[in-house]
């Protein structure tokens, strides 16, 4: 795996560089936040082709599992990718919420993910 390390505004951002998917457990997604977390970083872009296909069916419980764990290390995280396939209203929800709270965003574009996880203004 790929990790690209940005500093922005003093903050410490893991960017994945991976076209394989390498999160389909949460116990997947805490080693990665584990191992990016105690090299220092304070954020986290991954693609969201390395996430299960799962992630984003909420009735599996996996992404409230997964963002639960980047909220109890105080990590943030950035999913960059298209999400306009998806149109329940449900992952909607969850997508509009998790970019409301801004501890977990969905984002189109790694740029935009540096933006936001950097708090740099656009």
């Amino acid at each position: 795996m790929n990790v690209v390390g940005h500093t922005i505004n003093n903050t410490r951002i893991a960017e994945i560089q991976e076209e394989a998917i390498i999160i389909r457990r949460p116990e997947e997604a805490l080693d990665l936040l584990g191992d990016l977390y105690y090299q220092g970083f304070d954020g986290i872009i991954i693609r969201k082709q390395n996430i299960t296909a799962d992630f984003f069916d909420l009735k599996t419980g996996i992404a409230g599992e997964i963002l639960q764990k980047f909220s109890n290390y105080r990590v943030k995280l950035a999913i960059a990718g298209d999400f306009s396939s998806y149109t329940a209203k449900s992952i909607t929800d969850f997508i509009y919420e998790s970019n409301k709270n801004g501890h977990v965003n969905f984002l189109s574009s790694v740029e935009e993910a540096l933006t936001k996880l950097s708090g740099t203004v656009s």
